[in-house]
């Protein structure tokens, strides 16, 4: 679980500190987050200056593009830029994390030659159609079906809860291919082009005010078969392969996001509130605040055993599964926190270090973490 940096290391964390101290203070403002068409040019735009500054695809392997770096170096990639308050994927998150991966370790080399260049320059944005409005925790019930046609599969159905459908390129799409074999082996995973005749994309508004999740519908859409990635019916195992970037080292930027939100409400706690007594005069809030921040101090050791254990031997554990679930319950009894601190200004405060938002955000990561338990 020890991870010692190398001379290597350390002088690429000095790089990238002076990179990204140059580069920072020329971004200005980040979009409204309902502007879906500003804040795709604002991602994609920070995606094609990582790609210039060769930073792009940080742990990819250098002969798909990437970096090449090492697990290691991807960890101290992630804890500078959270340092500093620098983008990460933004809404390609899909791309970058789980679907390019899955793409090197799966994908023809022609997939790999059309999309993998694309997505490191941030000229494609992809979504993830896998869940299903009957097919959440038990995904391979999935019921939407694809009949082979020729060179194509017909693709009708239903997806839900597909972020950013609405602004996305491509699509890694699981569908069912055989109705009658076992539900885990029936399966098979499309490159699904959004812009097909016969898909409908319907932005779904939470109750936080988020538009970023979507109904995606397929009605007789045409999928060519060369957009099959694995072989068909091999598709629930291609799954797993994403998963498993989906549930290994894809976390940890969150995961550094969240610890610096724990450190600005511990700062809150201790300012002055108006006449009477801060919140951190509070016993209960403050063991709290110490609960909380000893339970990230165990993430953090997990993650980092993760790591180890990637680098190692090239894949992700199932330290990434453990991390999803003990992460779902500390989050969720942070955001309670939040709001028995601050009531309704929690609904208002102003971005935090990394990007997040402690306040109008904890109110959607507590509604996600709910549906997780």
């Amino acid at each position: 679980m020890d991870i010692r940096f190398s001379a290597e290391e350390i002088a690429f964390r000095d790089e990238l500190r002076g990179w990204l101290k140059e580069v920072l203070p020329t971004l200005g403002d980040p979009p409204d987050s309902d502007d879906w068409t500003a804040r795709r040019k604002w991602d994609t735009g920070w995606q094609r200056m990582l790609y210039d500054a060769g930073y792009a695809g940080i742990n990819w392997p250098s002969e798909f593009g990437g970096r090449g770096s090492t697990p290691t170096e991807h960890l101290i990639f992630l804890e500078e830029t959270t340092r500093m308050g620098a983008p990460y994927v933004g809404m390609n998150f899909v791309g970058q994390l789980h679907a390019g991966p899955t793409l090197i370790l799966e994908a023809t080399p022609e997939q790999r030659a059309r999309h993998l260049p694309a997505m490191l320059k941030g000229e494609e944005v992809w979504c993830q159609g896998f869940s299903e409005p009957n097919a959440g925790s038990d995904l391979a019930s999935l019921s939407t079906r694809a009949i082979r046609d020729g060179d194509h599969y017909v693709v009708t159905g239903q997806k839900i809860w597909t972020s950013f459908g609405h602004v996305a390129d491509y699509c890694e799409l699981l569908v069912r291919t055989d109705q009658e074999a076992p539900k885990h082996r029936g399966i098979t995973w499309l490159i699904c082009p959004m812009d097909l005749p016969g898909i409908e994309v319907r932005p779904i508004t939470t109750v936080a005010g988020s538009s970023e999740f979507c109904e995606v519908f397929f009605d007789e859409v045409r999928i060519p078969v060369e957009n099959r990635v694995g072989d068909e019916n091999d598709g629930w195992r291609v799954a797993m392969v994403t998963f498993s970037f989906e549930r290994g080292t894809a976390f940890i930027s969150e995961l550094l996001g969240t610890m610096n939100q724990l450190v600005e409400m511990a700062d809150i706690a201790r300012g002055a509130s108006g006449n009477g007594p801060s919140a951190w005069d509070d016993d209960e809030i403050r063991r709290e605040i110490g609960r909380l921040q000893a339970e990230y101090d165990a993430l953090w050791a997990l993650t980092k055993r993760v790591v180890s254990q990637a680098q190692r031997t090239g894949m992700p554990g199932p330290g990434g599964s453990v991390f999803k679930l003990y992460y779902a319950d500390v989050k969720k009894r942070m955001a309670d926190l939040a709001h028995r601190m601050l009531g309704r200004e929690a609904l208002v405060l102003a971005e935090s270090s990394g990007g997040e938002q402690t306040g109008g955000d904890m109110v959607a990561s507590r509604l996600y973490v709910l549906s997780l338990s």
